[in-house]
């Protein structure tokens, strides 16, 4: 309010900042400049909070210093800096200053305290006409409208009522068809008023319906008396103009008109120029003539009352009864009002005390438990003390909930809670923190235990022993609190404490294992600790890795034993069943809940508590190989792979192999990082292996005579232990066959192989790389390919040795017999048999995409076969052509048998004695069958050349007695017993 007593809107000038500061002032067009000033001058933020400062001594009178929200300071300025002056202390109807603003902020519930303090319609000072019609607004001010809903609000018109029906004329149907007559009548009425003459200008317009319509004034006659007709006398009598003014309805000397009409001043007063000489004789003719007036209307009066004596001596007649009904009804009345009386005190008064005192009773109770309640909530405080002491998070979180529940309902308004509300708000936050460091100096202390120790601090929970020790429920009343407040964020706490306790025991072991060897020496002590544990023998540096396994097992066992006791409870928590048969609710389950846990949480976020909890074990796990494959890589710097033997990767591959399922069980998630590393590893592994097994299978090759090797008994034992488990492993050493002599032949599935030592050697060879698959899984599809390249070499080598004649020129054979290449063969064979036992070992360990390297398998086969078929051939061509030889030089004639039939008959038993004891039967039987079908072409080849047929001449006897010779031999060798010996055939010249 300005000096000179005219109201100044507070927003359009800035009361703090100087008016010189800028030219023209701080002088605004809107509240919204305004608001904008305010914001960016007198306002700081702390935080997340706003502080008012728009008031003197930059301090705002209205808004508590310690912020508000972006929100809330937005209603602050417009409530009490835009509509009034800063520094002006808001006041309330009464006058006095507003303490609403002390009181807590509870909720939209009706306060008995601060509605009265409310604002209202009837507080407004002007109307929206006045507000915007505003002389004193600028002109874009007036869109009152439009600045907040936008500009085409104004422009939309009003949307039709979807309740108002669409007025059409079949609504008046009915309506004009009961009123069409009426109004037929009405028109010809109105016709007929309109045929009337028109009256003279210089003639007074009546109005009256009598002279428009005479049966009206017919009517009204007959209804008159019989004197009606006296009427027109008096008209005579008082004059046209008197009678009319007489016989008006509303007759009345208070009208000025109707007084100077009958009382005309020209006859009471006269002219002043004839005051002076003549008498006053006009006022006295005035009084007689009304005189007269009177004395003709009482003359027509008393006729009027003599022509109508009956209907008054009946009405005085009555009066007497109508006295008596009065007086009878008045006494009936006053006796209706006694009983009304007695039956108002009988039936009324005392059931209305009694509501009255019912309600009395009601608000009494009320005020009673309102007063009980308070006291109930006096005790919070103590009561929360009480609880945290006995470590019932949850039980102090509900009560903090419940008081704070009963604050903004109940005990609304309640001036001595105005800071409870928020004194329960800081403890709740005092218990969060309260919580969180329990939490972790229960973690702390739960992984950083003796790793020694036979018990985990856990197993008795899930043991179900009937008594919980104070660790143990310490953690579950934590747990619960934390999952009662949404504060999910004790995970990650708990996961970033097992890292740093999988960090320090593992450098601790280390530290430990270098401590105790006696292999680092003081001068190298002084270099770092990876370069002091590489310094370790392979065994010393195995025990600690095993060690270092060992040990993280434990601390992942313990990890998952927290992650499942906070399972149980989030299935109980959630109302989920238990996967276990005891849940933390079951009758047998140690733990007693002093609070009702049932759906403190909703059955989503008990999922994503879950999956979160199996995230974090997975997190712990890989965390875990990650620091096995830090421990890996500073040891296997400077070569330490290249001098590991096979058995030594083997046993490093297979502890590796073993932790990392270990950890897959636990977390349920294959971990990566550490097989990846053994797998780079087992890549140069795995290049060593073969290529010393490839030089050294090709060294034997080489210098292999291929003569038959007799079978010791290792390999036979590991022939028989293949055959019988199917499984292509070394069988454990058995001291009793390790004195057996070795054997002539192989024996598989019953049987013989002949074979030379390189053969055994390559089947001990294909047993290492299944065994090596075995130890080392994640390098299964590198060993295949590896050992299809040795089958793919023994294969073309043994071609280029046998059918190329290699061993000739490499370890000075004279020739290549039939029984090298019956041997050949045979080590073919035995290989051939093996082959369905490796796809069948390598088929149940490759998965997906790796399974297409199966088909390397039948590429091999099939070479393999190829070969065998190959060598068969060489011998069948090798007969072949000794029976053309010895067939060309013969001639028929005698002696008998001839030279070239002794011959030939003498290379088939040579033949049959060198592979009879290397190739099946099966096969032997096979070979001789096409030898001796080449022999009868051959024969009948040379029989047609020479001219002899079968004429029984003497050619024909000698021919017979050859080809007897022959057979004979033939049939004598064993196992050709059942050979077609028909000789027919060499007859036929077609």
């Amino acid at each position: 309010m300005a000096s000179d007593g005219k109201y100044v809107v507070p927003w359009k000038r800035c009361a703090v900042c100087p008016p010189d500061a800028r030219p023209g002032g701080f002088v605004f067009r809107s509240p919204r400049e305004f608001c904008s000033h305010l914001r960016d001058f007198h306002c700081t933020k702390e935080g997340g909070s706003f502080v008012c400062r728009y008031g003197m001594n930059r301090v705002c009178p209205s808004l508590p210093l310690e912020g508000v929200s972006d929100r809330d300071y937005e209603d602050h300025v417009a409530r009490d800096h835009v509509s009034r002056e800063p520094g002006v202390r808001p006041t309330n109807p009464s006058g006095s200053p507003d303490s609403s603003g002390c009181s807590t902020p509870v909720s939209q519930e009706p306060s008995i305290v601060q509605d009265q303090h409310k604002w209202t319609i009837f507080m407004s000072k002007t109307n929206l006409p006045a507000a915007l019609n505003d002389p004193r607004l600028v002109r874009r001010e007036t869109d009152f409208f439009t600045k907040t809903w936008g500009e085409g609000f104004d422009n939309y018109g009003v949307m039709p009522n979807p309740d108002i029906p669409e007025i059409t004329k079949e609504h008046f149907r009915r309506y004009l068809k009961r009123i069409s007559k009426r109004l037929k009548d009405h028109e010809s009425s109105s016709a007929a008023v309109s045929d009337l003459p028109a009256p003279r200008p210089d003639q007074k317009t009546s109005l009256r319906p009598e002279d428009h319509f005479p049966m009206l004034m017919s009517r009204k006659i007959d209804k008159l008396s019989p004197d009606y007709e006296a009427i027109p006398k008096i008209r005579q009598l008082f004059g046209a103009e008197e009678a009319e003014i007489f016989m008006q309805h509303g007759f009345s000397l208070d009208n000025p008109a109707t007084f100077n009409t009958v009382f005309p001043w020209s006859l009471v007063e006269p002219p002043k120029q004839e005051q002076a000489g003549k008498p006053r004789q006009s006022s006295k003719l005035l009084q007689e003539k009304l005189s007269h007036y009177l004395d003709v209307v009482e003359v027509h009066i008393a006729r009027q009352i003599s022509l109508r004596s009956e209907a008054f001596f009946l009405a005085v007649s009555s009066h007497d009864k109508l006295q008596e009904n009065m007086a009878n009804t008045c006494a009936t009345i006053r006796k209706l009002r006694d009983r009304v009386h007695k039956l108002d005190d009988t039936m009324a008064v005392g059931p209305l005390r009694v509501m009255r005192m019912s309600q009395a009773r009601a608000n009494h109770l009320k005020l009673l438990h309102k007063l009980k309640l308070m006291a109930t909530v006096h005790q919070t405080q103590p009561t929360l003390q009480l609880l945290l002491s006995t470590n019932e998070f949850v039980g102090a979180l509900d009560l903090i909930a419940t008081t704070q529940e009963v604050l903004t309902q109940e005990l609304a308004g309640i001036h001595s809670f105005r800071h409870l509300g928020s004194q329960l708000a800081e403890m709740e936050k005092a218990i969060d923190c309260m919580m969180q460091e329990d939490f972790v100096r229960y973690a702390t202390i739960d992984l950083n235990r003796p790793l020694t120790e036979g018990h985990d601090i856990l197993e008795e929970f899930h043991q179900r022993n009937p008594t919980l020790t104070e660790t143990q429920e310490k953690l579950v009343a934590i747990v619960l609190g934390m999952l009662r407040q949404k504060k999910y964020g004790f995970i990650d706490i708990y996961r970033e404490e097992s890292y740093t306790c999988l960090k320090a025991m593992l450098k601790q072991t280390v530290i430990e294992a270098v401590s105790q060897s006696d292999e680092v020496v003081e001068e190298s002590a002084q270099g770092s600790l990876a370069d002091q544990m590489r310094l370790l023998s392979y065994s010393t540096w195995m025990q600690l890795l095993q060690r270092i396994f060992e040990y993280l097992l434990v601390i992942i066992h313990r990890v998952q034993n927290v992650c499942l006791v906070i399972e149980e409870l989030l299935n109980a928590a959630s109302g989920t069943p238990s996967t276990k048969k005891d849940g933390p609710q079951s009758p047998t389950s140690p733990i007693r809940m002093s609070t009702d846990i049932e759906d403190l949480l909703t059955k989503s976020e008990g999922v994503r508590v879950h999956a979160m909890l199996r995230e974090l074990l997975c997190q712990v796990c890989d965390h875990a190989n990650d620091r096995c494959v830090k421990v890996m890589q500073a040891r296997l710097k400077e070569g330490f792979l290249e001098r590991l033997t096979s058995n030594e990767f083997v046993q490093l591959s297979k502890s590796v192999e073993k932790f990392v399922s270990d950890c897959e069980k636990l977390c349920g998630k294959r971990s990566t990082s550490l097989r990846s590393c053994l797998q780079s590893q087992a890549s140069r592994f795995i290049n060593r292996f073969h290529e010393e097994r490839k030089t050294k299978l090709g060294l034997i090759l080489d210098n292999e005579r291929w003569k038959q090797a007799d079978v010791p008994s290792e390999f036979q034992a590991l022939v028989d232990h293949i055959t019988q488990s199917g499984r292509l492993i070394q069988p454990t050493k058995n001291l009793a066959d390790a004195g057996k002599r070795p054997q002539e032949y192989l024996l598989v599935d019953g049987q013989r192989y002949a074979v030379v030592g390189t053969a055994l050697l390559l089947v001990k060879m294909i047993v290492d790389y299944c065994e090596c698959c075995e130890d080392i899984p994640a390098a299964t599809p590198d060993i295949l390919s590896r050992l299809i390249e040795l089958l793919k070499m023994f294969n073309s080598r043994t071609c280029q040795l046998i059918l190329g004649a290699g061993a000739v020129q490499l370890v000075g054979l004279r020739t290549i017999s039939t029984k090298n290449l019956a041997l050949a063969s045979r080590c073919l064979q035995l290989v051939i048999h093996f082959l369905p036992i490796v796809q069948q070992h390598y088929e149940e360990r490759l998965q997906g995409k790796q399974a297409n390297m199966l088909k390397h398998f039948d590429h091999v086969l099939k070479d393999y076969n190829d070969h065998v078929a190959e060598l068969s051939n060489k011998l069948l061509f090798i007969m072949d052509g000794m029976l053309e030889s010895n067939l060309n030089k013969w001639e028929v004639r005698p002696p008998m048998p001839s030279a070239a039939f002794r011959n030939i008959s003498k290379q088939i038993c040579k033949l049959h004695e060198g592979i009879s004891e290397l190739l099946p039967p099966l096969q032997i039987y096979s070979l001789f069958e096409s030898i001796h079908n080449n022999f009868k072409l051959f024969l009948r080849s040379q029989l047609i050349k020479s001219g002899v047929t079968n004429d029984g001449g003497p050619q024909h006897g000698l021919v017979v007695q050859d080809v007897t010779f022959y057979v004979g031999n033939l049939q004598s060798l064993i196992g050709l017993e059942t050979l077609d010996t028909d000789m027919a055939a060499i007859w036929d010249k077609s």
